[in-house]
Order: structure tokens, then sequence, then C-alpha cells
């Protein structure tokens, strides 16, 4: 086996993902915060509000159109780089990216048209409808590909056919309703939106500081606050599911974020910080939280998280059971029809383990033939990289954390101090613009990173899901992929930061003429009006 064609391949595929996820968090939240928007302008008629679905729309627009356009070639490089996992497992992984392609990217494409072309063609309420199929089409989109990425996490639903040598769907509601899956999907769609309510903050503020488009500022700075923070609530709760569901489904991966060599008596600490070292299996200088790990991983007081080291040696065993089911799977393979039934049997009994003897692939071309020390070697590659995880994860949670703080004080501005924002405040909204972006890549870090050395947990080594191709061949299309992408983020930011400078530019006149009514009133009642301007500006 060439590592090299291996490690250029998951390269390739982890610069085209982590591209595409550029774009895909901001699609999942604007759209849902614009059909917010015109939601409200339907129920007030105040043209304001028309202008702000119209204004963080095309915001929308520009970057759903190079989102799809990174997107699409995620899903040939399937078949291009990773021809070997497609035919081992496609029938089971291609049914939900079938279903995204047919159900929802269909109905998303179709009614994103509509929606930027139908304002003058529809009622305001048959307008407001298609917005809100357009953000349902989003996350339906996000549904889809997320069960297609929770079966690789914990494959379900799914049996090995040794007549076939492919995975083979076995329950399509197993699939559909994978607990990975689901806590994946709401997990990320809420990261999504906290992504696009910081996003509409931070641009909101902007406008704040050069006193430009003002009233449009503090009402977009008022849904994004309200909205973020209730995201970034559901992205902390919505975590501690995820690592409820790795304890039982991922357990090396929970055991390389938290650092964790040895099994902990329960209830296990959280390590809030530390330095792991896998040469010495050791995590030095912990500083831990008593009881916490143990509360998410196990939500009780009494269950063991197991340890690193217990997991090799589970995984050891899992070796020596899986090169008992290897062999009766040759057996079969040259015997068809005439396998005596005890070798079948003796199939079917350590079949869940085949997965795990052909890590030894990396090492001898026929499982059987591995030494001891093969064998000991295939089961240490079941522990990933426990230091990038263990940073990325902390990284990641400490900026959920900030998210609720910074959303939380600009929810109190808006509600109760009358939409006055201090300046520093207004430039700490702008600055923070990238840190949801960082947020959402170190979580699919975790996620993917964390699931090595496997393709398919337990089933499929990434070692062996490679296509047969040349060291060249990927270093051209990787070179290729990484001018083409960055090109498309040029524009991305080339466009967005255009349209954010020229700022709204529809229904000007009619919007100015409701805002001059609009403070006329504040200004002959009492002024106390919770849009009322500030009088020291």
């Amino acid at each position: 086996m060439e590592l090299d064609i291996v490690e250029l391949s998951r390269l390739q595929f982890a610069m085209t993902a982590m591209y595409h996820f550029l774009f895909v968090p901001l699609t999942l939240g604007l759209s849902v915060i614009v059909a917010i928007m015109e939601t409200v302008y339907v129920m007030t008629g105040r043209p304001i509000w028309r202008q702000m679905t119209k204004f963080w729309g095309l915001l929308f627009g520009i970057n759903f159109v190079l989102g799809v356009a990174t997107g699409i070639t995620m899903e040939f490089q399937f078949g291009m780089n990773w021809s070997y996992y497609s035919h081992y497992v496609g029938d089971v992984f291609g049914a939900p990216l079938a279903i995204e392609g047919l159900m929802a990217f269909f109905l998303e494409a179709t009614f994103v048209g509509l929606f930027f072309f139908g304002w003058d063609k529809l009622s305001k309420v048959a307008h407001m409808i298609v917005t809100w199929l357009v953000a349902i089409g989003s996350n339906f989109s996000a549904l889809w590909i997320l069960i297609a990425n929770g079966w690789m996490q914990n494959p379900v639903g799914a049996q090995f056919n040794p007549e076939t040598m492919r995975m083979e769907m076995t329950s399509f509601f197993d699939v559909v309703f994978n607990e990975v899956a689901q806590a994946k999907f709401v997990h990320t769609v809420s990261a999504g939106y906290v992504t696009a309510a910081v996003f509409v903050l931070g641009v909101s503020a902007w406008y704040l500081l050069k006193d430009r488009h003002v009233e449009l500022a503090r009402r977009s700075i008022a849904v994004a606050s309200a909205f973020g923070l209730a995201s970034a609530l559901s992205v902390v709760v919505l975590g501690d599911e995820s690592g409820y569901s790795a304890s039982h489904t991922q357990k090396m991966k929970l055991a390389a974020i938290e650092g964790m060599w040895e099994t902990h008596k329960a209830p296990a600490p959280f390590s809030a910080i530390g330095f792991p070292d896998k040469e010495a299996r050791e995590t030095h200088y912990k500083v831990e939280v008593p009881w916490v790990m143990g509360l998410i991983g196990t939500r009780s007081l009494t269950e063991e998280i197991p340890g690193i080291n217990d997991l090799v040696a589970e995984a050891e065993e899992k070796i020596r059971s899986g090169l008992i089911a290897y062999d009766a799977l040759m057996a079969i393979r040259a015997q068809r029809a005439e396998t005596p039934e005890e070798v079948r049997a003796t199939f079917e009994e350590h079949s869940g383990n085949l997965g795990f003897a052909l890590l030894l692939k990396r090492y001898v071309d026929d499982p059987r033939e591995a030494t001891e020390a093969q064998i000991a070697q295939a089961a240490d590659d079941t522990i990933p990289g426990v230091a990038p995880l263990f940073w990325a994860f902390r990284i990641m949670v400490g900026l959920g954390f900030g998210f609720i703080a910074v959303m939380l004080y600009f929810f109190y501005r808006a509600s109760f101090r009358a939409m006055q924002f201090p300046r520093w405040a207004l430039r700490g909204a702008v600055i923070i613009i990238p840190a949801p972006w960082i947020a959402a890549e170190l979580g699919w870090f975790v996620a993917e990173y964390g699931r090595q050395p496997w393709t398919v947990d337990g089933v499929l080594p990434t070692a062996l899901s490679v296509s047969h191709l040349g060291v060249a061949d990927l270093l051209i299309t990787l070179a290729g992929f990484v001018t083409f992408y960055t090109i498309l983020f040029i524009i991305e930011m080339g466009l967005m930061l255009k349209y954010i400078r020229k700022g709204p530019f529809e229904d000007v006149e009619e919007t100015n003429a409701w805002v001059e009514r609009h403070e006329h009133r504040l200004r002959t009642h009492d002024g106390k009006g919770p849009f009322a301007a500030n009088p020291a500006e």
C-alpha cells in the first residue's frame, strides 16, 4: 500500500471539504434570518423590513451560488479519489446523497430563483412562503449530507454481504435516524445559525460605526442577537449530545479528545488544559475539572469512560476476531454455494470485526499472515492524533461560550438599552466576524480527524479506500483544486465586500420616507420607543 497516495487523497478531500464549508454555515443561517425578516415585513408592512430582507438576501445569494460551485466537486471526488470506498459502501452512502440532490437541492435552487425575481410577481405572503422554502431547502440539504456522514461515523442499518463483497443497507430507517447523524445535524445547523448571526451582527456594527444605514443596522442587530443567542445556547447543549453519543459509538475519539490514556474511576474529570504526549502515553500538566467528563460522556456518576490504552487492547482482540471472519470469508469466496454451514456461521459470528482485520492490509497482503508485532501495530493505529484533537476541541468550545457572551450582551443592549451600543462593543463585533468559521472548521476537524484510521468507523480503513492513482495525478488535481477554490474564495470576498460597502440600494426612497415618519412619531410622543434616536447623536 502506497501511503503517499492515501495521504495526498486525504489532503485533497480535506482541502475541498474545508473550502466548501466556508460557504455552507452562512447559507444555512442567513436563509433563516432573511426569512424571519421577511415575516416581520409581512406582519407589519414596514418597508424597512423589506429593504433588510433584500439586502441580506443579496448577500445570501452570492454565498449560495459559490457554495454550490464548491460543493459539486466534492461528490465527484468519491469516484475519482475514493473509488474502492464508493464500491464498498456505495449502496448505503449513495442513498442519502441521491435524496439530497433530488429533494433538497432542487427545492432550494428552484425557490432561490423565485426569491430574487418574484418580488413584483408574487403577493407578499406568497413571497414569504418562497423565502421560507429556500431556508427549509437549505437545511434539508444539510440533513441528508449529515445523514451520509453520520453513517460513516456510526455504520448502522447495513451489513457486509460476503457474496458481493460490499456493505448493503438492511434498514433505511436506522440509517436516517442514526443517533450520530441526528446529533451532527442539529449541532451543525445550529453552528451555521451562529455564523450567520455573527456575520449580520458584525456588518451591522460596521454600519453603526460609520453612521450609515442606522435604522437597518439597529434592527438587524436586534434580530441577529436574539437569533444568535438561541443558536449559541443550542450549539452548546447539542454539542453535549454529540459527546454522549460518542461515548458509546466512537469511544476512541472521545478518549483522544480528552487525552485520557488510562481508564479513570467514575465519574471521569474533564481536562481543561494539558499537553498530550503520544510517545509517553501521558497527558502532562493537566488541569482537571472533577466529574464533568463523566457527566458529559455517560450522563451518570457510576459509568466509566475507557481510556486509550484499554481501547487499544480491545482493538487487538477485535483484530484477532476479524482474522477469524477474514479466514471464513476467503473460504466462502473459494467454495461459493458449497461452503459448509459451520463456516458461514463462523463468519456471521465474527463479521462485525472484519474491518479490524483489514487494518493489517497496510502491512501485509494477506492479514492471516500477519505477525504478532504487526497485529500490535495495527491496534496502535486506531489511536488518532491526540494532541491536535485535544486542542482543536478546546478552542472550538471556548469560542462557543464566547459567542454566547457576545450575543447575550448585544441582546441586552438591543432589548433594554434602546439599541444604544458602545463603540468598543461595535468594534469587537466587527473583529469577531471570522471566529464562527474558525469554530466550524475546528468542529469538522475533530469529527473527521478523530475518526482515523477509518473511512467508515470499524468497517473500512482509510488506507484501503483510495483509488489506484499516481502521485503525479493527485498533485496535479490538488494544485488545480487549490487554484480553482482560491479564485472562487477571492470572488466571494470581493463581491461580499463590494455590496456591504454599497449597502442597501433597493426601495431607498420608500424606506427613507417611512423612517422620517417613524422618527417624527417618536419625537411627538415620549421619545422612549425602542427605535428612538440617541439624544447624544
